[in-house]
């Protein structure tokens, strides 16, 4: 069965097809972030180093783009419902959250919350939302979707060229990587929105993203 399952993967991953479906699962990770965009990535690259194919500049491209569009999308969908945004509950943290980041921290905390659980999504509506520049967001953006999609093509490399003759093997590391370059990201945000709270007069910095 798993074999099986390895030859399906590995016979999808030598389609041509394969750039274009890569490119519309990080499209859709921008502004839908249940999809498995990072996991679709990693596993291409450790294909790309266990069997050859796909080719990993292709892929790194193409998950950028996507990457790149999708956030696009979901920065106009905040500047269309930037009203909704300022209304009470979820939004009105999430606005006040942007106006607060944005102003400690500039474009570059979009970089950052690319690597944030949920964080990226809720960054670019709420940058959508405060009317940010759309060119030094287009800059900004270039820079997290180019670097993320590096990121998580050599981590599946990296699992890839370890155990080049058992990709299976080699995606559970590239995940496993993955998800502890994840952990300790949260754990640091934690430690930091705690030391925030604590602080007097200021709210959590990140506090929105948990919601």
């Amino acid at each position: 069965m798993t074999q099986a399952i390895l030859d399906a993967v590995q016979q999808a991953m030598t389609s041509p097809w394969i750039y274009l479906a890569l490119f519309a699962l990080a499209l859709l990770d921008g502004f839908f972030p249940v999809v498995p965009a990072e996991t679709s990535v990693i596993t291409a690259g450790v294909f790309a180093a266990s069997t050859g194919a796909p080719d990993v500049a292709a892929v790194i491209a193409v998950a950028a783009l996507g990457a790149f569009v999708g956030d696009h999308i979901s920065y106009a969908i905040g500047c269309s419902a930037n009203g909704r945004l300022r209304r009470g509950g979820r939004g009105d943290r999430a606005f006040t959250w942007a106006r607060r980041a944005l102003a400690e921290r500039g474009g570059l905390v979009l970089v950052a919350a690319r690597y944030i659980p949920g964080g990226r999504t809720a960054c670019t509506l709420t940058m959508g939302a405060v009317a940010y520049p759309r060119r030094s967001f287009a800059l900004f953006d270039a820079v997290a979707a180019a670097s993320w999609a590096v990121y998580s093509v050599l981590i599946g490399y990296v699992g890839g060229a370890a155990f080049e003759h058992d990709p299976l093997r080699g995606l559970l590391l590239g995940l496993g990587i993955a998800l502890s370059v994840t952990a300790v990201a949260e754990t640091v945000r934690h430690v930091r929105r705690r030391r925030a709270a604590g602080a007097p007069g200021r709210e959590p910095a990140l506090a929105v993203s948990d919601d």
